[in-house]
């Protein structure tokens, strides 16, 4: 048990992204899904651009608070704070238009089941969304300023 304790607190960051990442991508998924069998046609490539759009706003405001505090332990405030957001953010619309870009050969060019591609893209958007966070985001903020 000691052993796994120290294998945790070694890579405390990545496990954490990856339950955040697990968790903000139920929250993708499960509006992309509630969507697209409920009111939004995702054959219609506007409507399916709809539902990709309606569910990354749920995941990134979901996955900014997770990361703040549960991942990367932020501690900035005010003007600070902001920038924080407003990078967070401008990140996530960039892998948004990943997805997107993603999601529309995938689905509208090549015919592929869209819930099949929407799994795929969950993978490669998490994987470019730590990068950002790491790289550009949360770059030592834990201190408080």
């Amino acid at each position: 048990m000691e052993k796994l304790k120290e294998l945790y607190l070694k890579h405390k960051e990545i496990v954490n992204y990856l339950i955040v990442g697990g968790l903000t991508t139920v929250v993708s998924l499960g509006v992309y899904y509630g969507l697209a069998f409920t009111i939004l046609d995702p054959k219609n490539p506007i409507q399916l651009q709809v539902i990709n759009v309606i569910s990354w706003i749920a995941a990134v405001t979901f996955a900014y608070f997770a990361n703040r505090w549960f991942v990367f332990e932020s501690k900035v405030k005010g003007r600070e704070q902001m920038e924080e957001v407003v990078k967070f953010y401008g990140a996530r619309v960039g892998t948004l238009l990943m997805d997107m870009g993603i999601m529309f050969v995938g689905v509208t060019l090549l015919h592929a089941n869209d819930k099949i591609m929407k799994l795929i893209v969950q993978v490669v958007v998490t994987v470019a969304n730590y990068v950002f966070s790491k790289l550009l985001v949360f770059r030592g903020k834990k201190e408080e300023q």
